[in-house]
């Protein structure tokens, strides 16, 4: 209570301070830089979130996906697949697909950018101040740049940043099958050359106006029918399949923790996709029954 009514205290004179982050690694799937804060700020950042998350979240269009109540992954590769479809004609027409990832994307987030935008839609200052103390508490590689990987709060102010882009799309773009998740994004159509002409304009708005760049080896445009990776599985016409890393380091996890919870989760996502396969061989090597308890 005393730390509370301390931090209280700092809010109201305006003088809090947000503190160090505590920094590891961590590399599942990949290597990431994690920052954490002080138990003081989290508190602090539930709180800013659990007021402006609503009033943000209903300004964001329906097909971002990351971070947000009622979304996630697997809304969104389902998402996907009902675009296929209508796009392909249910299969009977080509369907090709721009997909995109953001070089370097918490990491390159602007602070000034940021601030401008949450100003658009925040008249109080004081909470401009608060917000302005937390993201300038922290920056990658650049002063001015860049998000913690690990506080509540880049979850949503990064989805903020970017439903600039998301409006762009929707509404000067005017593209109706786009799908976003964090900074991977992609667009289907079915006309090749119309997706390369997006993918130019594309460039230019997100550098002139966030920032941000593609990353260079991470742009495809692909069809449906050669296999499209998205979002940890390969996804083709009829079918999905996990992506190949991903079932690896499943079956690593669980040769080093063979605990049942462990299992059970990864039979919950094996049911998104066609893997009727791996999921007998879980059930196989652990002595699993088809009804999914332990034998």
């Amino acid at each position: 209570m005393d730390n509370i009514l301390t931090l209280h205290h700092d809010l109201i004179h305006k003088t809090y301070t947000h503190s160090p982050y505590e920094h590891f690694k961590i590399s599942d799937p990949k290597p990431r830089d994690i920052h954490k804060a002080k138990v003081r700020d989290r508190l602090l950042h539930h709180a800013i979130y659990r007021i402006l998350y609503p009033y943000f979240d209903s300004k964001f269009i329906y097909d971002s996906y990351s971070c947000r109540l009622n979304k996630g992954t697997h809304r969104a590769i389902n998402r996907f697949r009902r675009f296929v479809w209508k796009v392909s004609k249910n299969n009977t027409k080509q369907c090709f697909i721009l997909k995109c990832d953001i070089k370097r994307f918490f990491a390159s987030i602007d602070h000034n950018i940021l601030i401008s935008i949450l100003k658009r839609h925040i008249s109080d200052t004081d909470t401009i101040w608060l917000l302005n103390q937390i993201i300038s508490s922290f920056y990658s590689i650049e002063v001015g740049k860049g998000l913690p990987l690990g506080n509540l709060t880049s979850q949503l102010l990064v989805n903020i940043y970017m439903n600039e882009f998301d409006q762009y799309i929707k509404h000067i773009l005017k593209i109706k099958y786009y799908i976003r998740y964090a900074d991977d994004f992609i667009i289907l159509y079915k006309d090749k050359e119309y997706l390369l002409e997006i993918l130019h304009k594309i460039n230019i708005f997100l550098s002139q106006q966030l920032s941000l760049h593609l990353h260079p080896n991470k742009v495809f445009i692909e069809t449906i029918s050669s296999g499209i990776d998205f979002l940890g599985w390969i996804h083709f016409p009829n079918h999905r399949i996990l992506r190949t890393s991903t079932k690896k380091r499943m079956f690593r996890n669980l040769k080093n923790k063979p605990k049942p919870e462990t299992i059970q989760s990864y039979l919950g996502l094996l049911r998104h996709g066609d893997t009727f396969k791996l999921k007998r061989k879980i059930q196989i090597i652990y002595s699993i029954s088809t009804s999914g308890t332990f034998l």
